[in-house]
């Protein structure tokens, strides 16, 4: 090979399979030009060394879902640009267990689910998977929000029974709400379809005021341990 050809081409005259899959063997991270993964279907090729790893299988373009600890001040529901600063290849938990190997395209085509506050930080959902984003958009009346709340304040005697037996917010009371002391000045609260200022609405009922709040579990999906800033997969025994 003298003239530089695309990848995709060369990768369909050795697979003997069309141009389509060829980039989708591509995309899908099973090639390597000279050790290096590609994954840019017009990536220019001569007479480097092409493998392709032998499980390549054009079938295996699984969507994902990223589980983001969003740092508080972060307004994620801004475009691209504000979700691109925070999810990336060096942004990814160096703890993940989800086995997924990294690529390009994981961050294409990314739906924001059940978006936090601009103030608020903590568990956000990211997915290219539409049955994800319809199961959190479909259930978002019944799916529970975890939540811990800081809060400055004195709350009265009845404060408490108050918030667990729930304050009408919008006209809508809560289906169903848990709260209960973490610490001295730091509540826990498991609320279901919660809303954006709704417990922050709450709070101010019963005399206190919002200094911070961190969602801690989406349904059954948990923050864990996974630092501000930071993303992992969400793996395939995870459902929220």
């Amino acid at each position: 090979m003298t003239d530089p050809i695309r990848l995709a081409k060369r990768i369909a005259e050795l697979r003997a399979c069309s141009r389509r899959e060829a980039e989708l063997f591509i995309t899908g991270g099973w090639v390597r030009v000279d050790g290096v993964v590609i994954e840019e279907p017009q990536f220019r090729v001569t007479d480097q060394r092409i493998d392709i790893d032998p499980q390549a299988d054009s079938s295996q373009a699984e969507p994902v879902t990223l589980l983001l600890h969003k740092p508080p001040g972060h307004d994620l529901s801004d475009g691209d640009q504000p979700a691109a600063q925070l999810l990336g290849a060096a942004t990814l938990w160096a703890e993940d267990t989800s086995g997924i190997h990294t690529l390009k395209k994981h961050f294409a085509q990314l739906t924001l689910c059940v978006p936090l506050e601009l103030s608020a930080s903590g568990l956000v959902v990211f997915t290219q998977n539409w049955r994800v984003a319809r199961k959190l958009t479909e259930d978002a009346a019944t799916l529970e929000h975890e939540v811990i709340v800081e809060v400055a304040g004195e709350l009265p005697p009845n404060g408490l029974k108050r918030l667990n037996h729930g304050i009408p917010y919008h006209g809508r009371t809560p289906p169903a709400i848990k709260v209960s002391w973490q610490s001295e000045n730091r509540l826990r609260v498991a609320l279901k379809g919660a809303q954006p200022g709704q417990i922050a609405h709450l709070c101010e009922a019963v005399g206190l005021q919002v200094l911070s709040m961190k969602r801690i579990r989406l349904g059954r999906v948990p923050l864990g341990k996974l630092p501000p800033g930071q993303w992992c997969y969400l793996r395939e025994d995870e459902r929220f």
